[in-house]
Parts: structure tokens; sequence; C-alpha cells
């Protein structure tokens, strides 16, 4: 089975489409066609299904997805350490992040990178929790900053950095603005605003809620936080929200009250990796660089270290091993 033939493989999958493969591959489509053909000659399966609009994968086809993502970045980690060895950081860096992540600032930590580390490509994928620790099971991702409320999927560990309470956010006029603090289970006939099911604050408040026997109805969905905070800005309904979101600029013309009980169902913001130790030299040098990075930077408004519960080091995941080379340095268990 040769590499270009899964590379191939895996552009088809992603976009759908064999034209639109051939041009992000910057191949012609009858050669993509030919290789895709030759790859299920070779496994005795089809691995799409082929119309005049769009290609859809085969139960053979998604099989083998989970398993070439993770060939090709077992590859690419190889060609990266044996450049790593030779004293040179190259390649490619794929992260992912959800918004409004605190513990780390995000864009200074990638600046910083890419500045000392110009032959090194960096990506970013921003988009819920659950998606993006799939995508590091899955070879897609080299690592991920997440706020995952369930555990981990089979293949991801988690390093924890930072924990934050979640609060209510109401527009001023709302009868519960002037509450020194509030109950899970006093919200029940409210009206809410809250993100998609893959955040990890969607997460989080279900269960919360949950445990709290509080049934509730969630009438705006949305997968951005300015967003969020314009509905709640607007009187549409209230929101249940990890600290740093209350504290953006946006949000300073609402209320934000304490939940009582918050310290049960914390938000708590982790590295997401490779169980299996796939984690490569360029994902090893943007993990050292955290003790120096502003806890809380990749929100307006968001509290400075002293007031972030920083989780201590015994609770954290067993570090990364360590690199014979300069530049590959061990992951901290803390952002300092």
């Amino acid at each position: 089975m040769e590499l270009r033939h899964l590379e191939y493989f895996v552009a088809v999958a992603e976009e759908r489409h064999f034209t639109r493969a051939a041009h992000r591959l910057m191949v012609s489509q009858s050669g993509l066609s030919a290789s895709v053909r030759a790859l299920e000659r070779e496994l005795g399966a089809p691995l799409f299904v082929r119309s005049t609009r769009r290609v859809e994968l085969t139960g053979e086809g998604r099989a083998l997805l989970v398993e070439a993502h993770r060939a090709l970045a077992s590859v690419r980690a190889g060609k990266e350490a044996v450049a790593a060895v030779q004293g040179l950081l190259r390649g490619t860096l794929v992260v992912g992040t959800e918004q409004c992540i605190t513990g780390v600032h995000v864009p200074g930590l990638l600046a910083r990178f890419r500045s000392e580390h110009p032959d090194v490509e960096v990506r970013l994928r921003q988009a819920g929790s659950a998606a993006l620790v799939e995508d590091v099971a899955e070879g897609r991702l080299d690592l991920a900053f997440v706020a995952l409320s369930g555990p981990a999927p089979d293949g991801v560990r988690l390093v924890p950095l930072a924990r934050e309470p979640m609060v209510l956010l109401c527009h001023p006029d709302h009868p519960l603005a002037g509450a020194d603090g509030v109950g899970w289970a006093d919200l029940g006939g409210e009206v809410f605003v809250d993100f998609h099911e893959d955040w990890g604050a969607r997460g989080l408040n279900d269960r919360a809620f949950a445990a709290a026997r509080t049934a509730r109805r969630v009438a705006l969905e949305v997968n951005d936080v300015h967003s969020l905070i314009e509905l709640v800005g607007h009187g549409l309904g209230i929101a249940v929200v990890p600290r740093p979101v209350a504290r953006k600029k946006e949000a300073a013309v609402l209320r934000t009250v304490p939940l009582t009980g918050a310290e049960d169902h914390s938000w708590e913001v982790s590295v997401a990796l490779p169980e299996d130790r796939r984690t490569g030299p360029a994902a090893r040098e943007l993990l050292s660089y955290l003790p120096d990075t502003p806890l809380g930077g990749a929100c307006e408004g968001a509290p400075t270290a002293p007031d972030v519960a920083v989780v201590p080091a015994a609770r954290t995941a067993p570090s990364l091993p360590a690199s014979r080379t300069p530049s590959t340095v061990v992951a901290p268990a803390h952002p300092g």
C-alpha cells in the first residue's frame, strides 16, 4: 500500500469530490482517480459511492479513513523526529482550539512558535471540544486545547491546565440580575442561549442540570461566543457560561450572577494529546512555551494568573517522553 495512495484517498474523503481533491493536491484528476482505483483493487473493496455531484464513503472507506489518518500522522512524526535529531525543526504543526479557552493564550503561543521556527508550517482549527479530541485521536490534529466535559475518547489523554467556575449571564432587566447567587435547580423555567452540543460548556451544562434534576429549554443554539453574548444582550434568553466568557468586554453591559454549587461543575481546560505518544517534536516545542504564556489571554477581560485555578501538577497525565535534541522539550504539567 503506497503512502501516495493513502494521501489521495484522504483528500477525496475530506473534499467529497474528485475535482476539488485534485486541485488541493495539485495533481491531475485522472491520476488521482487511477490511484484511488488502484487502492480499491488492492483492498478488494469499494471505498466510495460515486455520483455526478459528489462522492460518499462506503463502510469500508470509513474504516480505512481512520487508519489512513493515523498512518500519515505517524509517517509525518517520523520525518520530523529524524529532522529533530539533525538539529532541525520542520514539517507541519496542526493545532486545534475551542473558543475563549483560558489557561493559554493561543494566538501569542502560535506567534512565538512561528517566529522561532519559520520552517514549520502552522495550521489552526477552531471547533467544539468533542470534535477536536476526535481529530486528535484520528491523527488529524497534533494537539488541541479543549474544555471537555466528559471522559476523553480512546487514543487521547488530557493534561489539565486550569479550571474556571460557571456563572449565570443575563440581561440587566432580568429578574435574576440583582441576585447574590442562584442554584441550577432555580433556572428550570428559563429560556436558554447555549452552545452547540460538541462544545465543552454545553456538555457541562447538560450534566449539571441533569444532576439537579431540572429540565431546561435551550431555544437558541450558537457556535461562537460573540453571538451568545449578543443574544443575551437582546434579552432573548439567559446563559450559563464559563467565567472568562462573562468577563469579555462585549459582556460588560450584562449581569453576571454566581452559581451556588458551581465548584461541583467546573469548566476545566486541558491539552489533548495522542495517547500512544505520537506527539512530534514541533508539538513538544509548542508545549514547552506554556510556562511563559499569560493565562486567560484568549478572551478579552479574562482573569490574570492569580484569579485562575491552575490544576496542580499531581493531577496531570504522565509527562511526555524526553528527546535527545535541545529543540524538543518535555511539556510541563501546567502553565505556571
